[in-house]
């Protein structure tokens, strides 16, 4: 453990400064809604009900360990700013999420009913025109929209330097193109019922490793004005551990307990994900997936079949040395990486933490 006498408190009051942060700004754009149309409220409303309804705030943190890891002073003038930017994180996150819900049909997300379904819900209870499935969609298509336009104002309101958001502007546009790709990556990879490992592996890259991980650490040194060494360290460190995080994912959509992951047992394999868990599972010849990969009338007995037969045939013993491959390389990377303390242990402690989740 990171020793105490080490961490600022701003490093150890993070997640709920960027709540904080992300709760102000939410309320400033609120205001200025209001004053467009007061109907346009109840978007940002349900924006803001997401935002601040939980989440672990990962990417901003990793954000900020990758600026302190370039000497970034917590007691600096620039530290409220920069928790402002890291914090613009969460927006991107809250697109992601939201048009990741309806693309997948998701009907929960946090034990909450999920954007298009609160949205369509709203429309009945109203007796308002048309479809309420339609009115969903188009609602949440708009404050997925919104969210990522309010990231770059966010950012860019944050009150830094020119020269910091010069060298940040590569990190931030690719992080958003990775992103979005590996997102329609997810949507065609389902569509053509691509179960490769190789097509799983490009969307773990692309769609989660990029923007959880790899990018906010590449955004946060490049905001310290870190060197090239460290950058390339804490991305090659930043790719592995997204990975790893996203296949203890995979093992949680599956495995994973609804009270604790806040979806439906089983909900994975009802949407149809090409997972590598999935397609490991297939190629080792665990053939109840077939019947119940996308089947949106999947059982709690059929999901449990599969959980038997992923175990059966060695495909999650194979997830989780790939999760201990993936993790051992991170950290010889970040090892290698001319980090400034404490960032070092703090940052091995938050791949732990990300990779050692239970079901």
């Amino acid at each position: 453990m990171s020793a105490p006498e080490l961490l600022h408190p701003l490093d150890l009051a993070l997640p709920k400064r960027v709540d904080e942060a992300l709760a102000t700004y939410l309320a400033d754009r609120r205001t200025l809604g209001a004053l467009m149309d007061e109907n346009f409220t109840g978007a940002v409303d349900g924006l803001a009900a997401f935002v601040l309804s939980g989440g672990k705030r990962i990417r901003p943190t990793f954000a900020w360990w990758g600026w302190r890891a370039a000497g970034g002073d917590p007691e600096g003038p620039l530290a409220e700013s920069v928790l402002t930017a890291v914090s613009s994180l969460e927006l991107i996150q809250a697109c992601a999420l939201v048009h990741d819900d309806l693309m997948d049909a998701s009907e929960v997300r946090r034990g909450q009913p999920t954007v298009h379904i609160a949205f369509a819900q709203e429309h009945r209870d109203r007796r308002w025109l048309g479809e309420p499935e339609r009115f969903g969609l188009a609602a949440a298509v708009l404050i997925g929209d919104i969210a990522l336009a309010w990231a770059d104002d966010m950012l860019f309101a944050a009150g830094l330097p020119t020269d910091a958001l010069q060298r940040l502007s590569l990190p931030w546009r690719d992080m958003r193109t990775e992103m979005l790709a590996g997102q329609y990556l997810d949507v065609l990879t389902q569509a053509r019922g691509d179960s490769s490992p190789d097509a799983a592996l490009r969307i773990d890259r692309l769609k989660t490793a990029a923007y959880t991980v790899e990018r906010p650490l590449h955004m946060g040194a490049a905001l310290g004005g870190g060197s090239p060494a460290l950058i390339d360290g804490l991305r090659r460190f930043g790719a592995d551990i997204g990975v790893a995080f996203q296949l203890r994912d995979d093992l949680l959509g599956v495995f994973g307990d609804p009270a604790v992951t806040g979806k439906p047992a089983g909900d994975d394999l009802r949407e149809g994900k090409r997972t590598l868990l999935v397609a490991l599972g297939m190629e080792y010849g665990a053939d109840v997936l077939h019947r119940a990969l996308g089947n949106p009338e999947l059982d709690v007995e059929t999901v449990d079949e599969v959980r038997d037969a992923l175990v059966g045939v060695g495909a999650v013993d194979a997830i989780e040395d790939r999760i201990a491959a993936l993790t051992a390389s991170a950290m010889a990377a970040l090892e290698a990486a001319p980090v400034v303390a404490p960032a070092g242990e703090r940052l091995a402690e938050l791949a732990v933490s990300a990779t050692k989740r239970t079901y």
